[in-house]
């Protein structure tokens, strides 16, 4: 592009190419973070600040579980990540369909 400075070309022509990338990893890395489950035993040094992946954990027992609520629970853990991912979902489809139009 001539004429044009370094942030207009990084603005015009590199970022839409990779926004769907970087909204697949923002996506990725949200869900890993958020289902981490191996930091938050080893971190957490007490009940009330334990994350719900690990509180989910709590609730199924040696002999006895809460089956009512592990499913409740693991339906509520569920729920941001697939936020997440629908509030991202534009990008994801405008990176498929990007090379597939001709002009």
């Amino acid at each position: 592009m001539d004429g044009a400075s370094e942030f207009q070309i990084f603005y015009k022509v590199v970022l839409p190419l990779v926004r769907p990338a970087m909204a697949a990893i923002s996506v990725l890395v949200f869900t890993f973070v958020w289902n981490d489950y191996f930091w938050a035993t080893v971190l957490v040094q007490g009940d009330h600040a334990m994350p719900i992946t690990a509180g989910l954990k709590t609730l199924s027992g040696i002999w006895v579980a809460q089956w009512h609520l592990v499913a409740a629970g693991s339906l509520v853990a569920a729920l941001p990540p697939v936020l997440i991912f629908f509030l991202r979902q534009r990008y994801f489809i405008a990176g498929l369909t990007m090379g597939a139009t001709k002009g």
